[in-house]
């Protein structure tokens, strides 16, 4: 049986919540009239059981039953880590 649920993903904007991140995931799509491609985002608050993701995170989300009021996605895997500067 396929999992149907959506997955997005985004980087981590937020993560001063208690097991919550805040994910941009940031889409492309063409004007329908003057055909410029249009860049939008939108933020998305995630469930992290661990609290290890940091902020600059490249993440994978899943959809997911609700957590809270606001809360309906939860973490999936962490595609890419930030370079921490020294």
């Amino acid at each position: 049986m396929p999992n149907n649920r959506r997955r997005l993903e985004g980087r981590v904007v937020r993560n001063s919540m208690d097991k919550t991140l805040v994910v941009s995931v940031e889409t492309t799509k063409r004007h329908p009239l003057y055909r410029k491609v249009i860049r939008t985002s939108k933020t998305f608050k995630v469930h992290d059981e661990s609290n290890s993701v940091p902020v600059g995170a490249k993440v994978k989300i899943v959809e997911s039953r609700p957590i809270s009021k606001t809360k309906c996605w939860a973490l999936e895997e962490v595609l890419e880590m930030p370079e921490l500067a020294e």
